[in-house]
């Protein structure tokens, strides 16, 4: 068929369609110019954290949103969780820890901005990235590629978002907080994967955005050639070396990682404070305006949402403010110090861009002066192992490894990114319910009741079950000859079973014979054991476990899991049998997940036994037990150390998956800050579970007859489960004699900073408790840290002196560091420090 040309009125029109949406970005209230993002006209140096909605509970929203705001942060930034909010294909879903409007309307409350990176692909060691399983029956479906059927879900669900914000009027161009949106995720590395199409769907998915005209920018994160105007940013450990593909786009560095995520079977990472600043800080003086803390809240994978799979049900990531929404000290403190410090700054940083002045053969300055006379400088020292003295304007200054120093007044150093000034904290769990009365109820071993079906060969496991359960079970027969050589003596038959992964508990004639399971670096499994078989029909039972969907790849809707083959049973007399082909029986999820067992109206529908009669390391057990409620506000989390594999129920609330049988593989070290940091370079827990302690809510409890279910699949002892509460048990503090601090620091009129003071060492215990006693306390030179303090070579003898009489009995106290506080100086002309820690209680 012969094709037109556009005419001239058609090409105009869609030059409009376009450019207006653009024009209407990047000039409304919220813009950017190559320096920073813009709110009403004027440039900001804008801190953010990720707090996601879901991985906490809506009465814990207010806390955390308010500790980020006394921590310095500006913006809070939230996924859009896809499959939470649309678990049925058109049935949507706003309730509960999926109530967006409620999360965004708090964080307006707080006068704070809000990022929110709807996607609608989020990654986020999340189930299947945030996408709903039911998306992968949609019929030519090809996911995150130029692909019709995707493309138009994906357009409605952003659409429903878009316009349900509209509607609440939470942009800011409406008087709302939203600041920023996000389209897609991290794309750049799936778009070199798939070529043209990629390209196309890139481009696609920002018109697609920018059409919504919801009057603030778009970003799209690790994506290099983001389409104008949209803006690309960074995101890793480190952004100081990156910048946007455009002149006039700002430096925007969207997940700052603050630690990394928990795999059942691997250590529990850590990222050190300083490195963290330090990263933060370089970012800054090479021009970034923009920092969003990935995670400042990580919360919790309640029910099945952790992906990967394999991930933990701790979200906690080592943010600021840790799992149960406590503050991590000293990071929280140390960052909170770091913003004030940048904010110091701001005037001179959203004026100009920086002047590089060479200091030594690791150490550099970055100098902002701007016309208006205000002049900030970041001192930095690369070197991983050595200090630096440097010569800058008329003053010299001490530079520790691996940090950068913030001069807001291009003179006086507040802020050292390797010298902690904020109060650090030793955590500790304590019992508060562990004498629970149990009740057991075994899962029958499958067999093949009405609920079962059979077909030849084996079924793909995410196809089968739909993902509305972790568990299918694969059965068939085998017919044993009595005259098979191993039931003579001879060496019994080796049962040969491989896996798309994840989990496997393998059993013959109804009784458990073995178990598999993969790891997140290698999902898939294979089983391989001798098996006792009898003469006759013999019944093979596979319970084949999903540990989360994958959250991150190319072909989402090509994925798979469960039993797929071969399997097959050697040592026959007639060698090898494959059983691949023959008849297979299934049965999707546990008897127990069909009853309900886990809910309120479901535990009546079994008979459960208890005292002498109760399981105890039994595979495949139900439990349950009530409880009241403990007094008090402080978090709680279940002690599940003695258990298996499994899940966990309050009150038909799932809590998530636990598994503290899989204990930690790797190499844990002391850790030191300095140097380049990776996911592997600061790791605890090993040859210890993953994840002993499990979150529960208060909000989830009442104050009476509260149920827990507990389904045990591998072996467990119920009755060491505690229900603990996790609380402060010292706190300490840890300052240099001259360290910088921005306590008594403040900007003047002029312009000009007020020279500060001796610093003080504060403490300060949770609410509602006070310092009951000081365990250590040493100005000279101590050693080691918080909890296990010990006196160096100088010690000035009256330390304990000023805090035992202002401190103790108090709620908090702030204690400058000055020798005659402590009798003296203990030896002249060396650089001292104090130590102590308090007990709260």
């Amino acid at each position: 068929m012969l094709l037109r040309q556009p005419s001239f009125f058609t090409l105009f029109c869609i030059f409009w369609v376009f450019l207006l949406p653009n024009l209407l970005l990047v000039n409304g209230s919220v813009g950017y110019d190559h320096k920073a993002i813009t709110i009403n006209g004027q440039r900001r140096i804008l801190i953010s954290g990720s707090i996601h909605y879901p991985r906490s509970t809506p009465e814990m929203w207010p806390d955390l949103i308010q500790k980020a705001k006394e921590g310095g942060l500006d913006v809070i930034q939230t996924y859009v969780f896809w499959n939470g909010h649309e678990p049925q294909q058109g049935k949507y879903y706003f309730e509960e820890r999926y109530d967006l409007v409620k999360f965004i309307k708090l964080v307006q409350q707080a006068g704070l901005y809000a990022h929110l990176r709807i996607g609608p692909y989020v990654c986020a060691e999340w189930n299947f990235g945030g996408f709903p399983v039911w998306l992968k029956y949609v019929p030519g479906i090809s996911f995150r590629t130029d692909n019709g059927p995707f493309k138009a879900a994906m357009q409605r669900f952003t659409e429903k978002i878009v316009n349900m914000m509209k509607a609440e009027k939470l942009y800011e161009t409406q008087g709302g907080p939203i600041i920023l949106s996000q389209i897609e995720n991290e794309y750049g590395p799936m778009e070199y994967e798939l070529g043209a199409p990629g390209k196309t769907y890139t481009h696609w998915a920002a018109n697609m955005a920018l059409g919504l005209r919801t009057g603030v920018p778009w970003v799209m994160c690790k994506q290099d050639d983001a389409p104008d105007p949209v803006i690309n940013t960074c995101n890793g450990f480190y952004c100081d070396y990156f910048s946007p593909n455009k002149a006039y786009k700002p430096k925007m560095w969207t997940e700052a990682w603050t630690g990394w995520y928990t795999e059942f079977g691997g250590p529990v990472p850590t990222r050190p404070a300083e490195d963290l600043a330090f990263g933060i800080a370089r970012f800054i003086q090479k021009g970034g305006s923009y920092v969003n803390y990935y995670m400042y809240h990580g919360g919790t994978n309640f029910d099945r949402t952790a992906g990967g799979p394999f991930i933990a049900t701790s979200y906690d990531y080592d943010a600021p403010l840790d799992e149960f929404g406590l503050l991590k000290q000293p990071k929280w403190g140390h960052l909170k110090d770091l913003h004030r410090a940048l904010k110091l700054c701001e005037p001179a940083l959203v004026s100009t861009d920086p002047t590089v002045v060479r200091l030594g053969s690791s150490q550099e300055a970055h100098v902002f002066k701007s016309e208006s006379g205000a002049c900030a400088a970041f001192l930095a020292n690369y070197n991983p192992s050595s200090y630096a003295k440097v010569a800058y304007g008329n003053n010299h200054y001490n530079l520790p490894p691996w940090s950068i120093s913030i001069l807001p007044d291009c003179k006086n150093t507040v802020y050292n990114t390797a010298r902690v000034g904020a109060q650090s904290a030793q955590m500790k769990f304590t019992p508060v319910y562990n004498h629970f009365s149990w009740q057991s109820y075994n899962e029958e071993t499958a067999s093949t009741d009405d609920s079962a079906f059979t077909v030849l060969g084996l079924l793909e496991q995410v196809n089968t079950t739909r993902d509305m359960t972790d568990y299918l079970w694969y059965m068939t027969d085998v017919k044993i000859d009595s005259n098979e050589g191993f039931l003579k003596g001879g060496k019994e038959p080796v049962l040969n079973v491989m896996s798309a992964g994840h989990a496997l508990h393998v059993y013959i004639n109804g009784q458990l014979v073995g178990t598999a399971y993969g790891s997140l670096e290698n999902p898939k499994i294979s089983f391989g054991e001798g098996v006792n078989m009898r003469a006759g029909i013999n019944k093979i039972s596979l319970l084949s476990i999903a540990v989360g969907l994958p959250n991150v790849g190319p072909n989402f809707e090509r994925w798979n899991a469960g039993i797929l083959g071969p399997i097959s049973l050697s040592g026959l007399n007639e060698g090898r049998r494959d059983l691949t082909w023959q008849k297979w029986s299934y049965k999707i999820g546990m008897k127990g997940e069909t009853l309900s067992l886990h809910s309120l109206s479901g535990v009546s529908n079994v008979e459960w036994v208890e005292g002498k009669f109760l399981a105890q390391r039994q595979p495949l057990t139900w439990y349950k037990t009530t409880f009241n409620a403990p007094s008090g506000n402080e978090p709680l989390a279940l002690d599940m150390g003695a258990m298996g594999k499994g899940q966990v129920w309050i009150n038909g609330q799932n809590i998530g998956r636990y598994w503290p049988a899989y204990t930690a593989k790797g190499s844990c070290s002391d850790c030191s800050y300095a140097g380049y940091f990776s996911e592997k370079k600061c790791l605890t827990y090993c040859g210890d579970a993953s994840q002993r302690w499990y979150h529960v809510p208060r909000s989830w409890l009442k104050p009476r007859g509260n149920l827990m279910v507990v389904f045990e699949e591998m072996s467990g002892a119920p009755n060491f489960i505690s229900l603990m509460k996790k609380e402060i048990s010292s706190i300490c503090a840890d300052i240099n004699e001259w360290q910088p601090t921005l306590v008594n620091w403040h900007l003047k009129s002029s312009g000009r900073i007020d020279k500060p003071l001796r610093p003080k060492a504060h403490l300060w215990c949770a609410p509602g408790q006070k310092i009951s006693s000081i365990k250590f306390a040493s100005f000279g030179t101590p050693e080691g840290s918080c909890g296990n303090y010990k006196q160096g070579n100088c010690h000035a003898h009256n330390s304990y002196d000023i805090f035992q009489k202002d401190c103790v009995g108090q709620p908090g106290c702030a204690i400058t560091v000055e020798p005659r506080l402590f009798g003296g100086d203990p030896c002249p002309n060396v650089m001292k420090k104090l130590a102590v820690e308090a007990i709260c209680s």
